[in-house]
């Protein structure tokens, strides 16, 4: 099923707090069979006059300047169905019980069945959100879709899933920035909104981890996970609700978490990336602050990338952070990188943490380095 919900606060049904999401498969999935064949109309979610491109009507569309200041207007995300518990993991790789909670704080991820694509849960988790804005995917600028795992190497996710959406005036490109691909995606769609090159820009996160992690290899078996979410940024003619974005990279860092593509499988030393991300976290935290013009204790709420229950929690004590005050959903999720900063903020609307004029923090690290923070009022100026 569809979820997600409204910046102002639940519409549909999201996971429960504290036990995971329950949504069944992706409407349509279909898994075309070998050889290739045309995709024969695509995956619209909503009907439109045609499935390759915009009608006559739409064409005549006036495509004006927007009034610029980017807004959340809304929040939502889907789930695989297939839910596998960390003690299956362990007794699988021969772990003793409770030793994957222990060390990162999850206790059961979402794993895509074979047959699903990713382009689906992109394209339910951007539906959602654009419901519970009640904006009307012909009305969409652009989609973004950061990710790692499309579904083939061409084409980009982002063109299907604007395709599954039924955004036909809309131009889409992927992102790829690895677990910060969301808040790089969200960067280009606030400045895209705000330069008012854009009235509406669809901001995807989606990743299949489990298509390019080893089952073997404890070390990344044990956190990866699948999932998408999505947010719809808008134009409110008032002044922007998302503050700088601070982006940085190093990439002397890229042996640290990398695929290679003659063996498309993720490897990561763990203990290096841990100590990377605490440090990267904490100075784009406070990079982002100032850059806003806020104090760390003007903060209402952290969401940050959910790698590491104890990345969550060395960064929060590093920077003196109340733990109410820090998302820690990864225990029910995993960790669905680039997916892993939307699907937090439809955890915490849904949790009663999230509320209209909140002041939320979001900060991301990743493979390459990358990383980044910022800072943004949530929802839409009533």
């Amino acid at each position: 099923m569809l979820t997600g919900v409204a910046a102002c606060g639940l519409a549909t049904p999201v996971p429960a707090c504290h036990a995971g999401a329950q949504s069944g498969p992706p409407a349509r999935v279909v898994c075309p069979p070998p050889p290739w064949q045309p995709r024969a109309g695509g995956t619209n979610l909503y009907p439109v006059s045609v499935t390759v491109g915009p009608s006559e009507a739409e064409r005549r569309l006036p495509v004006a300047p927007g009034p610029g200041g980017a807004a959340v207007a809304a929040v939502g995300m889907h789930l695989p169905a297939g839910v596998v518990a960390s003690a299956e993991i362990e007794a699988r790789l021969g772990l003793a019980p409770a030793w994957i909670e222990r060390r990162t704080g999850i206790r059961e991820r979402r794993i895509a069945a074979p047959g699903e694509r990713l382009e689906h849960h992109a394209a339910a988790a951007a539906a959602a959100a654009l419901d519970r804005a009640q904006i009307d995917p012909i009305a969409v600028d652009l989609v973004l879709v950061a990710t790692t795992t499309a579904d083939e190497i061409l084409p980009n996710a982002a063109p299907l899933v604007a395709s599954g959406i039924g955004a036909t005036r809309a131009g889409a490109f992927d992102i790829g920035a690895a677990c910060s691909g969301f808040l790089s995606a969200l960067a280009t769609g606030a400045a895209l909104i705000d330069s008012r090159r854009c009235a509406c820009v669809v901001v995807v996160g989606a990743d299949f981890m489990s298509r390019i992690t080893d089952p073997a290899d404890r070390g990344t078996a044990a956190v990866f996970a699948d999932g998408a979410g999505a947010v719809v940024l808008v134009a409110t003619g008032e002044p922007g609700r998302i503050g700088p974005v601070v982006l940085g990279a190093d990439g002397g860092g890229a042996d640290t978490i990398y695929v290679p593509r003659e063996h498309p499988t993720i490897r990561m030393l763990g203990h290096e990336t841990f100590k990377e991300a605490v440090a990267r976290l904490s100075e784009a935290t406070q990079q982002a602050a100032a850059a806003a013009a806020v104090e760390l204790a003007e903060i209402d709420l952290f969401v940050y990338h959910q790698a590491n229950g104890r990345i969550l929690t060395a960064v929060g004590e590093r920077l003196g952070l109340p733990a109410d005050r820090v998302v820690d959903c990864i225990g029910d999720y995993g960790n669905t990188s680039a997916a892993t900063l939307p699907l937090a903020l439809a955890h915490s609307v849904e949790c009663g943490r999230l509320h209209d004029g909140d002041r939320v923090l979001l900060g991301a690290f990743g493979a390459g380095f990358t990383w980044g923070a910022t800072v943004l009022e949530w929802g839409v100026p009533r």
